[in-house]
């Protein structure tokens, strides 16, 4: 399987030039983010957090072991969700764009290592 990097959208705006397959894995669009500065990015929200647990974890640190928890939860009982993002990365590289400001506390990190454990069942 591919290498899966995840990266802030809006760095990557700065830089669109990556090898492989790039998808925004939020829910909302990213503010201040306009279609364009997103071509040939594949938006996969159905893979993002359900909103209510999206709103409940609000981006808090002390939350962020429970939603974990709740996320992987949701995406074991959904995998299909993620099924383009497995089949892009079972040919190359990908990259999961996403909006949060927190590099250490998001989503993204979640479905990161929730994907790469998908690569040893």
């Amino acid at each position: 399987m591919g290498e899966i990097t995840i990266e802030r959208v809006y760095d990557y705006r700065e830089d669109p030039q990556r090898a492989g397959a790039v998808f925004l894995v939020d829910r909302l669009w990213p503010r201040g983010v306009s279609k364009e500065d997103l071509d040939g990015v594949a938006w996969e929200q159905e893979v993002a957090p359900s909103p209510n647990l999206r709103i409940w974890f609000g981006h808090r640190a002390d939350r962020f072991a429970e939603f974990t928890a709740r996320y992987r939860s949701e995406l074991d009982g959904h995998p299909e969700r993620a099924e383009k993002i497995l089949e892009a990365a079972r040919s190359g590289p990908v990259t999961l764009l996403y909006a949060a400001k927190d590099t250490e506390v998001n989503h993204a990190l979640v479905l990161k290592a929730w994907l790469d454990e998908q690569d040893t069942e």
